[in-house]
């Protein structure tokens, strides 16, 4: 048995997805019972067929068995606060990507303060809700400080490839920070400044990310894999990208979609922020928590990057 807190979009498709081969509970705070009905998803993934090991419910079951939180970073406490009894001693999955504001924890730090007694861990790397839902292979990174490789087995899904890996930081800042650098990259793009500008924010992006990682005790080569380099490929190119289209819009100099969650917009200070405490430089980082904040447009952004001391790779 597995539980996935929280039905928006990808806590949704990945319910599907694990129920494909195990038996799942899909939390959802509301829908629930029309949905248990119809055998049908609603929400931003409507009218996908449940699998019939799939079971919407209103509480979250008591038990043993993992539990995948599916919530945006800044709501991920008040969700396991709302839940801590229920997830006392089981393991704790966040699927979330981001640092908190105020605190800057990362998803299994914020576990382990809401409920001191869980075991968290992380899931992240290279992943679209609509192709999850689908049944189109993905692969991902299962991080965590106790028994990360028996998690992983126990969460393992035939469309769902999982690799596991007991560096929490990495597996956090890569899921965190590619999208710092998706609307870094969305900007250049709806600027009009083509696609060698892409690449070089997002190649440049990877080193201010792997800087802070390396500096917050993470492995440089948990940032060349799923969780790092695959998951910042996808996000900074395709337009599938909430990040990505979020820094298009900024770059055309329109306003950006509303209704839809932006965790690059919400991370890029606290980041910047972590940085700065650890006495590491990430000029774009920067320059996206200006873009993001109104205190600078596109052209000011390319004038303070581009102005910068010439030095080696």
């Amino acid at each position: 048995m597995i539980a996935v807190l929280g039905a928006g979009a990808f806590g949704t498709a990945m319910a599907i997805a694990l129920a494909r081969s195990h038996d799942v509970a899909l939390v959802a705070r509301s829908g629930a019972e029309g949905m248990a009905r119809s055998r049908q998803s609603v929400g931003k993934l409507p009218g996908l067929r449940l699998p019939d090991r799939l079971w919407p419910v209103k509480v979250l079951p008591m038990g043993n068995f993992p539990v995948l939180v599916a919530v945006p970073t800044q709501h991920l406490r008040t969700a396991l606060e709302g839940n801590a009894d229920a997830l006392a001693g089981r393991p704790v999955v966040a699927l979330c990507k981001g640092i908190e504001r105020g605190t800057l924890a990362g998803p299994t730090a914020v576990i382990a303060d809401a409920v001191p007694d869980a075991r968290p861990a992380i899931l992240s790397g290279p992943s679209f809700a609509a192709d999850i839902a689908r049944g189109l292979p993905t692969a991902l990174t299962l991080a965590s400080r106790e028994d990360a490789g028996g998690l992983r087995d126990a969460l393992s899904a035939p469309t769902v490839r999982l690799y596991s890996t007991d560096d929490v930081t990495g597996v956090e800042l890569g899921g965190a920070l590619k999208n710092v650098t998706a609307i870094a990259c969305g900007a250049a793009v709806g600027a009009g400044l083509g696609e060698s500008a892409r690449a070089a924010l997002l190649t440049r992006g990877f080193a201010e990310t792997t800087r802070l990682a390396v500096a917050l005790g993470a492995d440089p080569a948990t940032l060349t894999g799923l969780s790092g380099l695959g998951d910042l490929a996808l996000t900074c190119g395709s337009d599938l990208s909430r990040n990505l289209r979020h820094g298009i819009a900024l770059g055309r100099g329109e306003t950006p979609e509303g209704g839809v969650t932006v965790e690059g917009a919400l991370t890029a200070q606290a980041a910047l922020e972590v940085a700065r405490r650890e006495g590491v430089e990430m000029p774009i980082a920067a320059t996206v928590a200006a873009l993001v904040a109104g205190e600078t447009d596109v052209p000011g952004a390319l004038r303070a990057l581009l102005g910068r001391p010439l030095k080696e790779e």
